[in-house]
């Protein structure tokens, strides 16, 4: 899978520093340049048009605010990442996210010690999502079954698995994101990957 950060800067130093210094047409391309990567995660957490049109726009606000607090250690999607990451995790006591959300903590979720593969299958497909051509691959019936699968998932947990397995992020940069040691974002994502599997079983082992 191509990630969407290979090979293109993370983000014009230039334009960086005008929009620090109060220039608002930096600004403004700071927002037309990531607006597009804002919505499209906020929607893959949410699966919700106006919730995602919400995050998007708490989030500039909060790039607006914060800007100048940016230091550049880390790249400044990772740092817009993390902006969407918490605006999701505070908007989930006051909306429909975690309302069919089931735990995933529990001692006795299964594992199958011959799971590798299937797993890898299922996150195969699962990464085609940001690629567009879901429907071909999977079929209505398949894609309306993993967002439900998804939606199912604690949104620490949904955050963990979008970002490392949808968005490309390396799992430094999810723990980074997520504010989270890398042992934490791998147990996660171990978990999440089961969970989708064991919901979407019938389809991997069809």
């Amino acid at each position: 899978m191509k990630h969407k950060s290979a090979g293109q800067p993370d983000i014009d130093l230039g334009l960086l520093t005008k929009a620090k210094s109060g220039d608002e047409r930096a600004f403004t391309e700071l927002v037309k340049k990531y607006e597009q990567m804002v919505y499209s995660f906020s929607f893959k957490v949410c699966r919700d048009k106006d919730d995602a049109e919400e995050t998007l726009q708490d989030t500039f606000v909060n790039v607006f605010r914060k800007l100048k607090q940016f230091d550049g250690k880390s790249k400044f999607s990772t740092w817009l990442y993390s902006i969407v990451a918490n605006n999701c995790l505070m908007k989930r006591r006051r909306s429909k996210l975690e309302q069919h959300s089931v735990s995933i903590d529990e001692p006795s979720m299964p594992e199958h010690s011959h799971e590798g593969e299937a797993i890898e299958d299922a996150r195969l497909k699962i990464q085609a999502w940001s690629e567009t051509p879901l429907d071909e691959m999977m079929g209505k019936e398949l894609r309306h079954s993993l967002d439900e699968a998804i939606l199912k998932l604690p949104v620490d947990y949904r955050l963990v698995f979008l970002l490392r397995d949808v968005e490309g992020q390396s799992a430094e940069e999810t723990a980074k994101i997520m504010k989270l040691s890398v042992p934490a974002v791998k147990s996660r994502l171990r978990r999440a990957r089961v969970f989708l599997r064991e919901q979407l079983n019938e389809y991997m082992t069809s």
